[in-house]
């Protein structure tokens, strides 16, 4: 589990949004970590404490002058112990305290003791949050090193529309793991692609794969956890581009050709998770191909190999990393193919398998330099996966090119 051993210390201010904080706290703990809930007054109106303590099996501190634990001076001692503070919702008058160094309450107290990452996520009516003293406020957290982690927009409570709902629990859930995870990418740029590719017929059928591209979003999320600034090349999946990264959508082979072709100048390591097609129709019909005859014969050509030829226009320092999907002889094939393509690593796995690969969230892979060494990775949770490759990658980046 990612936050498996931290603490996280959420405070939790009187919004409407504070029963989201009771969900939200729940899939914090579930993360691994011990999640340690503080109130403040009007936020127990909304939402009991019990509710909290039943969730994270934590006290849950409300009073700045409680007897009970006075002796520990609670404020200091829960500030040394955490790893991450993350207050959810924050609302506007709480902002405006942690801006300006306020402390009449025991959260507030509490931030001001603080010095490790804090997060704050703003929820509230659209209005009070485009008012230019929330703004400011914000601004102002930002140059005291607080993180802020924009709300969406969307109807809020109350039935206005705007700039002010609390995030949906996915975006949450990255801002945490990127302000707990070292920031060993900064000052890298980082490109990958993911997803397959379609080859169209004619206007309605294509040819394409199984890919999901889970993997390779896996792949650009942890490169975005660990500080890199990420463009992640997509073909067409089901799954939302993470959040914080740029995104790039494409269809066709041709088109994720020309696209990795514009950007990989400008990337420090290329990842080619996608499963591009080997094949594309030498002519694509510009009306639908009817079933007039009891045969069809297709004309395919060769797509350009896009791995091979990144390595071939490679800048001094760039690191190249492939992946291929077999269904046999899973090592020789994926030795055969780094030393024909060139890659630095490449990342192979046997998608016959039916516990890894397509359609499941696991991944079991072979990890192969280019000197033809290889590492075996067990089963895995494919964003395991990528944290494991990634480590790899990281032992190949010269340390003075970031």
């Amino acid at each position: 589990m990612p936050l498996e051993g931290k603490t996280v210390l959420l405070g939790i201010t009187g919004g409407i949004a504070a029963y989201k904080a009771a969900d939200y706290s729940k899939k914090i703990r579930a993360l691994g970590a011990r999640v340690i809930p503080v109130m403040t007054r009007h936020a127990t109106e909304f939402v009991s404490p019990i509710t909290f303590a039943a969730l994270t099996g934590e006290k849950v501190y409300t009073d700045l002058f409680c007897v009970e634990g006075a002796e520990t001076i609670p404020h200091i001692e829960l500030a040394g112990s955490a790893d991450l503070f993350l207050v959810l919702p924050a609302t506007a008058n709480i902002i405006a305290k942690a801006a300006n160094g306020l402390a009449d309450d025991f959260l507030s107290t509490l931030l001001l003791a603080f010095s490790g990452p804090a997060l704050f996520s703003p929820s509230m009516n659209p209005a009070m949050y485009a008012h230019p003293a929330t703004q400011a406020n914000i601004e102002r957290l930002k140059t005291l090193d607080y993180r802020v982690i924009e709300p969406e927009i969307g109807e809020t409570a109350c039935g206005d529309r705007g700039r002010g709902r609390l995030p949906e629990w996915s975006v949450v859930r990255e801002a945490i793991l990127k302000a707990t995870t070292p920031q060993t990418l900064r000052g890298m740029n980082v490109l990958v692609s993911a997803g397959p590719t379609k080859e169209y017929l004619d206007p309605v059928r294509y040819i394409s794969n199984r890919s999901s591209g889970v993997m390779g979003y896996a792949m650009a999320m942890v490169a975005f956890r660990r500080g890199a600034r990420v463009t992640l090349v997509s073909g067409s999946v089901s799954i939302p581009y993470p959040p914080g990264i740029k995104p790039c959508s494409v269809e066709t082979a041709g088109e994720m050709e020309d696209i990795i072709g514009r950007l990989s100048p400008d990337a420090h390591v290329i990842i080619m998770t996608a499963a591009v097609a080997d094949y594309t129709l030498a002519a694509r019909a510009d009306q639908k191909i009817k079933k007039d005859t009891s045969e069809l014969r297709l004309d395919l050509v060769r797509t350009n190999d896009i791995l091979s030829q990144l390595v071939r226009s490679r800048k001094g320092g760039q690191i190249i990393v492939g992946f291929c999907a077999e269904t046999q002889d899973l090592k020789a094939q994926a030795i055969k193919k780094i030393r024909l393509k060139g890659a630095d690593l490449l990342i192979a796995n046997d998608v016959s398998q039916p516990d890894a690969g397509f359609d499941v969230p696991n991944n079991r892979v072979l990890i192969v330099s280019a000197g033809g060494d290889v590492e075996a990775l067990p089963l895995l949770h494919k964003e395991e996966v990528g944290e494991r490759v990634w480590d790899r990658i990281q032992d190949l980046l010269p340390q003075d090119n970031y």
